[in-house]
């Protein structure tokens, strides 16, 4: 066996070994999509992706952290609205902020897992344990941090329970006229309520 040869063969476990980590990874946002965390099992996640259930385990550990792992990423583009929130004066925060979620749930590829997720996490604590702890950690939290209010904390939470409400009731619930409201009327309603929680008296 030559040195290059070695090497070659050196590599391929790693290689594997991520795609098959992804390849489950995938597999898991789709089961926890279509079915939701309640009704979503390892062995089915372990069965769709052509594993062995100890393999997603090792990869993951418990349901609960593949889970996480797979909405880590759906939470992803939301994960960028602290820098909505900073590109521009703190006046008009909250039309950005708003306008930059409303655009999370607008978008079809992003609103699909994003409904999973809020589904799963309103019917089961472990699930919705893992959502506020992504959520504060990766948006509120950062959010915050871009104030220079006080009770910059506090503010940003109000200002997310706003827009997750919202959010539940039109593309979850889907209450009438709010669910076929045009987006725009939504944002110009909604964006002066979440500009009084971020930087008001």
């Amino acid at each position: 066996m030559t040195e290059a040869t070695s090497r070659r063969r050196g590599r391929r476990p790693n290689t594997e070994s991520a795609d098959t980590r992804d390849r489950i990874l995938t597999v898991a946002r789709e089961e926890f999509s279509a079915r939701g965390y309640d009704k979503t099992s390892v062995r089915a996640i372990a069965k769709a992706a052509g594993v062995d259930s100890a393999l997603v385990h090792h990869y993951f550990g418990t349901k609960e952290q593949v889970f996480e792992a797979a909405i880590a990423v759906a939470l992803a583009p939301a994960a960028n609205a602290p820098e909505a929130v900073a590109d521009g004066p703190l006046d008009d925060v909250g039309e950005r902020l708003t306008r930059f979620i409303f655009g999370v749930w607008e978008n079809p590829v992003t609103r699909t897992p994003l409904l999973a997720i809020v589904r799963s996490a309103v019917n089961n604590e472990a699930a919705a344990t893992v959502f506020r702890r992504l959520v504060v950690a990766q948006v509120l939290g950062r959010v915050a941090a871009q104030l220079e209010v006080p009770d910059a904390e506090l503010r940003a939470e109000l200002a997310g329970a706003q827009l997750v409400g919202i959010a539940m009731l039109r593309y979850v619930i889907k209450v009438e006229p709010l669910a076929s409201a045009d987006v725009e009327q939504v944002i110009a309603r909604v964006a002066p309520v979440v500009q009084g929680h971020l930087t008001g008296p």
